[in-house]
């Protein structure tokens, strides 16, 4: 994988970001892709990346986490050479993303970049790994395969990120993860991004970072203030037709529509494209080439609806969508703020709207709980609603709080 670099007559730079310690050429290339101020996430951690020391950063989506760490480590590693960056990510969509990111921000330089993962053959990347390389994406799994192999090294690692640590938590990837730390030099720079740090997680950065330094930006159960967001009361049995008036009357660019099941995406996008709506849908079940199109797709707008699991709640950089609808209330209630917070990115206001049934009412009040915050209930006006006690104040407390109430070991068959 040949880049030669792109010569360019980069002009003396003042701006916000050499102030971070950028050199002119970065500082011009991030000019060239619109950027102006660096966001808070970037303020805080650029300078600490270039100082060499080890960090845990935390902060909400579409805060520009990629470029805090991408543009510093672009500037350290400065030309071609070995295989001295690894960027781990736990999923391929996330890795994609990742090494996008880096290409872009490289383009100026000769830096080499590339990814592996799984769900592809190794061709490609056997092709880029043997052709040298400066910058390396990956996805556990498939990482582990090549090191087996003996098609890669992590002899000459000086800067490790580990991304997403809570979501490799979540898919059991810790200890692949810690037999590819142990790979690396002890010398390396460990860079650290976490949304919430359980006691697996502490550990695990107590082990493998040194005397970090700490960036967190915003309170992880807030919804960011540039996102408008509701609870729409409904039957079960009204679901659809309640989503199919909301995309009638929401003036919307792109929309992503977050279903609970694989099986649920799929019946949603089907009904949806019979309707006439071009539809892309994300899924753990959809080959990788599928889930490739669907995103790039939506991207582009030939999609102008994404159906999806939680799978892209997390880290996707997905610019521009107008509007959230969470057709399923999340059971997890930090999933609501990643979920939401694919809109409303980069200071761009966003709406958010969340179907909620007669079954989803304690869910929905442990995300009022999670986020501090009451959630206003709202009717959409001339909808035929079916009654239900969800249109009753006092009758939905009822019911959060018989939901809320541990079933006796009597009732649940437990001799005493």
């Amino acid at each position: 994988m040949v880049k030669p670099a792109i010569p360019v007559d980069v002009p003396k730079m003042d701006t916000a970001f050499t102030k971070l310690g950028l050199s002119d050429a970065l500082a011009f290339g991030v000019q060239e892709m619109g950027y102006v101020e660096p966001t808070p996430i970037q303020a805080q951690a650029i300078p600490v990346v270039l100082s060499g020391r080890d960090l845990i950063g935390s902060a909400q989506t579409g805060t520009g986490k990629t470029a805090a760490f991408a543009l510093p480590i672009i500037q350290k590693l400065g030309t071609h050479g070995k295989l001295r960056c690894l960027i781990l990510e736990p999923t391929r969509e996330l890795a994609l993303q990742v090494e996008e990111a880096f290409q872009k921000f490289s383009k100026f330089t000769d830096l080499r970049v590339t990814i592996v993962y799984g769900g592809v053959g190794y061709g490609k990347q056997l092709e880029d790994l043997r052709g040298g390389i400066d910058i390396l994406a990956a996805t556990p799994g498939r990482l582990l395969d090549h090191m087996e192999q003996g098609n890669v090294s992590l002899a000459d690692v000086d800067i490790l990120v580990l991304d997403e640590v809570d979501r490799m938590l979540d898919m059991g990837f810790l200890p692949d993860v810690k037999r590819i730390v142990q790979k690396t030099p002890n010398t390396r720079q460990t860079l650290f991004f976490t949304a919430t740090v359980p006691p697996e997680i502490a550990s695990l950065a107590s082990w493998a970072l040194k005397d970090p330094a700490r960036v967190e930006i915003g309170r992880q159960r807030s919804v960011a203030e540039t996102i408008a967001h509701a609870f729409y009361p409904v039957v079960a049995s009204q679901k659809f037709e309640l989503l199919q008036l909301l995309l009638e009357q929401t003036d919307f660019k792109s929309v992503i529509i977050f279903a609970r099941t694989r099986m649920g995406s799929d019946r949603i996008a089907d009904r949806l494209q019979r309707k006439g709506h071009t539809v892309g849908v994300l899924h753990s079940d959809r080959s990788q080439r599928e889930r490739i199109e669907a995103l790039e797709g939506f991207k582009s707008g030939k999609f102008e609806v994404l159906v999806a699991t939680d799978i892209a709640a997390r880290g996707l950089d997905i610019a521009g969508v107008s509007h959230v609808i969470n057709y399923d209330v999340p059971e997890n209630a930090e999933d609501y703020v990643h979920r939401i917070g694919r809109t409303g990115r980069a200071q761009a206001s966003g709406d958010a709207f969340t179907l909620v049934t007669e079954e989803d009412v304690r869910d929905a009040r442990s995300i009022e709980r999670f986020t501090g915050m009451a959630i206003e209930r709202k009717k959409i006006e001339g909808f035929p609603y079916i009654y239900s006690a969800l249109f009753d104040e006092k009758a939905q407390a009822e019911v959060a709080a018989a939901a809320a109430k541990p079933v006796s070991r009597l009732h649940r068959g437990v001799r005493r």
